[in-house]
């Protein structure tokens, strides 16, 4: 976790932006801290958002295709998979991952990624964005989600 080359992020504005924000329910105190980095990145930049829990991180891509085809401008995908000892964990991040590159592209609207993939817990932490992390990915995810947004409204408003 060098943090090197990451993008600056906040000071947006992302008012009239609605943003739908998909956590799954495993690893509750890394994925709650995600959550809080999400609301907080959020809410800094003005969107209008809602929380929906999931089960797990397969779950993820097909709310979010609900949550953007109902009217939501942006999802943020907030998941957590650690490494077992079977090819779980592969299966399932693959599938998260490409389920939710597919849902945005399917759906023209960005899909916010924060589906940590890790191979313990004590990474999560150091990524969670809570008290002592390192990084905050559920802010970046949804710092990137709007970022991407705006972009989009600003190339469809050329048009």
């Amino acid at each position: 976790m060098s943090g090197k080359g990451a993008p600056i992020v906040g000071g947006t504005d992302a008012s009239g932006l609605e943003i739908v924000v998909i956590a799954g329910t495993w690893h509750e105190v890394i994925t709650d801290g995600m959550i809080a980095g999400a609301a907080r990145a959020l809410d800094e930049a003005g969107a209008s958002w809602r929380l929906v829990r999931v089960p797990g991180s397969f779950e993820l891509p097909v709310v979010a295709k609900a949550a953007l085809e109902a009217g939501a401008d942006a999802a943020v995908a907030l998941g957590v998979i650690i490494r077992g000892g079977t090819p779980h964990f592969e299966f399932v991040s693959s599938a998260a991952t490409d389920g939710l590159t597919r849902v945005a592209l399917d759906t023209g609207k960005p899909v916010g990624f924060g589906v940590l993939t890790l191979d313990d817990e004590a990474q999560g932490i150091a990524r969670a964005g809570l008290p002592g992390s390192q990084e905050d990915k559920g802010f970046e995810a949804a710092d990137a989600a709007i970022r991407t947004a705006l972009v989009l409204r600003e190339l469809r408003q050329a048009d």
